[in-house]
């Protein structure tokens, strides 16, 4: 019996766009169905291509946590009033696919309860659908009434519209607007030729993630480009990865410490990741690692000046962080505004399709480090610390616990590198002029401290790259904040958005 799709083993992942087996949409809908009933399995790409003027080739990969694979999906469709019944009512975690592929494209998917637009692209297919004519969600009542929040927000937050429901205080529904700024990132990955542009462009997706995503794309590039990198610069990357985790958790429970007025937790985490950032500073020069993540190889090797430097901040910070989250978290005050508020269900996680911390903080044991291991990663048998409550004080917590783990991750491997040789400037610089495999096509997965990153590539038949496409975890995430808020009362609404932090410019591509 012919395949129905491919299995790819690694992470990241290459394999030839003729290889991939086309079935017709009748069995892929039900082969996904059933293979979704599995909580191991989710979505990490789906997407069309233009075969020709007359056919949508798509694309879908179904990533397996537990196998530690993915399986990759085709079928295709005729251009000209493309219909395909909708897979959301069964795969709820699909929506957003199905949504972006009709905003961008015009596919009709019968049987979606909602296709209503993402994040109006430049070059959406519907120029008319626009954000005067969003279709809000309503319930008509007199006891009932709405409460809009934005677009514009104090401080640095991007552009992002909330509109509550509320009965009295409490909130029935919340609907996140998002698309204001228009970037045309994944177009951007097309059209430019520069191989170093498109690195600096990697960091900025979202720049509060510049390693998680520079990373995701410079092991796409070198896996198109069979080129390999070694295991040196794979434990460096590894640990910037790391210490920009530190750094955001550690911001992120600031921002907690401030919306519950403690003062001190907050001035406290806010001088330690500034050590965190200024010691990825001290290392490559910018404290948020731009420019430290290249393809083919680095202008940045570790060496033990730079090693001595690491662990002597992170004892520091590992000392002091350790004490004052012994205060906060057993602060009545905080156990007040943390506990039980904005709660997420397993079930509700899975549906949305959570990745990351925030499937974590729920029950789901969602980590690429683990389920789909990526660079140092691949000999490291990295357990995820995981929570069940689902709600913000999970969600605090859950940072508590991976910042512990990550600090002694870097422990861990600047323990192998300095039991080894350090490179001192050996390794390659990085090579902007690879040249990448035709008719081909490469997923890339890292685990970045929101959750899941997705980086496709597909080339044409001279090797150059023809689609792009990017799914920061915030794709999934946002649809986690709506539901931690229904009945909560809209004053939660800070502190449960500061405890999913979410990313608009990583959500707004």
């Amino acid at each position: 019996m012919k395949e129905s799709h491919i299995i790819l083993s690694t992470n990241p992942a290459v394999f030839s766009t003729d290889d991939l087996p086309e079935i017709d949409y009748v069995q892929f809908w039900q082969e996904l169905s059933s293979l979704m009933q599995d909580e191991n399995n989710h979505v990490v790409a789906y997407f069309p291509l233009l075969h020709d003027d007359n056919k949508w080739n798509f694309i879908c990969a179904v990533a397996d946590d537990n196998k530690k694979n993915i399986r990759v999906y085709s079928h295709t469709c005729l251009r000209e009033h493309a219909k395909l019944e909708s897979l959301t009512p069964n795969i709820n975690s699909i929506h957003i696919f199905e949504r972006e592929m009709h905003e961008n494209h015009g596919i009709e998917f019968p049987g979606n309860p909602w296709l209503k637009p993402v994040r109006w692209p430049y070059n959406r297919h519907e120029s008319n659908s626009c954000m005067n004519n969003y279709p809000f969600f309503n319930i008509e009542s007199k006891d009932l009434h709405q409460v809009g929040v934005g677009p514009v927000h104090a401080g640095v937050i991007e552009p992002g519209y909330f509109r509550f429901i509320c009965s009295g205080e409490t909130v029935h529904h919340l609907e996140i607007h998002l698309g204001y700024q228009h970037r045309g990132v994944e177009e951007l990955f097309v059209s430019k030729s520069n191989y170093q542009q498109k690195a600096i462009l990697s960091e900025s997706i979202a720049g509060d993630t510049a390693v998680g995503h520079s990373l995701c794309y410079s092991q796409l590039i070198e896996q198109l480009a069979s080129a390999s990198v070694s295991e040196s610069l794979s434990k460096e990357r590894t640990i910037a990865l790391e210490l920009e985790r530190i750094a955001i958790h550690i911001g992120d429970t600031a921002a907690l410490c401030a919306d519950i007025a403690y003062q001190l937790g907050q001035v406290v985490c806010e001088s330690l990741r500034t050590v965190v950032i200024n010691t990825t500073q001290f290392w490559c020069g910018n404290r948020l690692g731009k420019g430290f993540i290249r393809p083919g190889g680095t202008y940045y090797p570790i060496t033990k000046k730079i090693t001595d430097e690491i662990l002597k901040n992170l004892e520091y910070v590992e000392t002091r962080f350790k004490e004052m989250a012994a205060h906060l978290y057993s602060m009545p005050g905080t156990l007040t505004r943390f506990d039980g508020i904005g709660q997420v269900s397993k079930e509700q996680g899975i549906r949305a399709g959570l990745t990351g911390m925030a499937a974590r903080m729920c029950g789901i044991k969602r980590d690429i480090r683990t389920s789909h291991p990526f660079q140092a990663f691949k000999n490291i048998n990295y357990e995820p610390a995981v929570f069940n409550s689902g709600d913000v004080l999970a969600r605090a917590l859950l940072r508590r616990a991976e910042i512990s783990k990550s600090i002694q991750l870097i422990r861990d491997i600047i323990d192998d590198i300095v039991s080894g040789d350090f490179s001192n400037g050996t390794d390659k610089t990085p090579d902007y002029n690879m040249s990448l495999k035709p008719d081909s096509a490469c997923i890339s997965m890292t685990e970045g401290w929101r959750g899941e990153i997705v980086h496709v590539a597909v080339t044409d038949n001279a090797g150059n790259i023809c689609k792009y496409k990017i799914t920061d975890p915030s794709l999934h995430n946002w649809t986690g904040l709506a539901l931690a808020v229904r009945n909560q009362e809209i004053s939660d609404f800070p502190i449960c958005n500061k405890s999913f932090n979410l990313s608009y410019c990583g959500y707004d591509l």
